[in-house]
């Protein structure tokens, strides 16, 4: 495997180490080299699956590194730009962790670096990789269900029991929407092709400045959008396109073989109930892969830093609505 994608990864985090990590190592053309952190007692959960891995106590030595060619970014929401910033003045590809800015003109920056460096820069929103999505929005496109007037979109979670964790500080980045609203805004965009006019409802409770349970409401050009997405729920998951003439329901949409198997339900105009899973896919190895073709051949990335901006934008939009983040 001497052509493959050498990766680097900056920060030992739990999803890295339990998603990323493992995708990396077995995805075509990609091999797991070095890991950066700082705090080395993280590293041995990483070298059970890869025993040779360099480990740097400094950032900025992986990215110095010459035999790396491209690193992931799992660091707090905070620090993604300023790193995949530095990751690419180093010659480096980078796929960087959701969201990759905490505001959309955060983006613009980055953006610039990526094509000043003639390197691929990309949000790892892993979701459009996966082939259950790619089937809704072809039934959306095709009229499946005649013309789509609602989208609903659930995602929550409970971390109540781990107040230390950085999604609960404002100060790394936290909250439910910066954390999982990118998958239920995010979804409706890419699915439909459509942008939200407005923000018509935005309802969120806060603990310590951070957004804990948001429900949100949209007009979009043709249709409505509903969107709950919490920190303090009972877990829980889905997204429903409600047409005139049938609708489509995704039951594990953003974690698909982790919180359920990969499954849409649809119905149309015949009233015939018609039922679709995927088993066994890994939407993490998809993902790698699809990223080291279009590093390599130039291949067209399906989720690019603009497309990161666009839901980005919907998530300021939303806090807007609400009055603004606390200060």
């Amino acid at each position: 495997m001497t052509d493959a994608i050498r990766w680097g990864i900056l920060g030992a985090s739990s999803f890295a180490r339990r998603e990323m990590a493992p995708a990396l190592h077995l995805a075509r053309g990609s091999r797991l080299s070095a890991l950066a952190t700082r705090a080395p007692d993280k590293a041995a959960a990483f070298r059970d699956r890869v025993p040779d891995l360099a480990v740097h106590r400094d950032y900025a030595a992986l990215l110095d590194a010459p035999e790396i060619d491209a690193v992931y970014i799992p660091l707090p929401h905070t620090m993604h730009v300023e790193w995949a910033i530095r990751a690419l003045e180093a010659g480096k590809h980078v796929l960087v962790e959701k969201p990759v800015a905490m505001h959309a003109d955060e983006i613009a920056p980055l953006i610039a670096a990526r094509d000043a460096s003639g390197r691929l820069c990309a949000e790892a929103y892993m979701i459009v990789h996966h082939p259950q999505w790619h089937f809704v929005r072809d039934l959306l496109r095709d009229g499946a269900i005649g013309r789509l007037r609602h989208v609903e979109g659930v995602f929550t979670y409970d971390n109540s029991a781990d107040p230390g964790n950085i999604r609960n500080a404002a100060a790394t980045g936290g909250g439910a929407l910066p954390d999982i609203g990118v998958y239920t805004y995010g979804a409706t965009r890419w699915a439909t092709g459509a942008e939200p006019e407005r923000i018509t409802h935005a309802d969120i409770d806060w603990e310590n400045g951070c957004d804990t349970l948001a429900r949100v409401s949209a007009r979009f050009p043709d249709f409505t959008a509903h969107w709950v997405n919490s920190m303090r729920l009972l877990p829980e998951q889905f997204m429903l396109f409600h047409g005139e003439a049938g609708l489509i329901r995704l039951n594990a949409p953003f974690n698909a073989a982790r919180f359920g198997e990969a499954q849409v339900d649809w119905r149309g105009r015949d009233g015939v109930r018609h039922s679709r899973s995927w088993p066994g896919v890994d939407q993490y190895v998809l993902q790698v892969e699809a990223f080291v073709d279009a590093a390599r051949n130039g291949t067209p990335y399906l989720w690019t830093l603009e497309d990161a901006r666009g839901t980005q934008q919907v998530i300021d939009m939303a806090y807007a609505a609400a009055g603004g983040r606390p200060v």
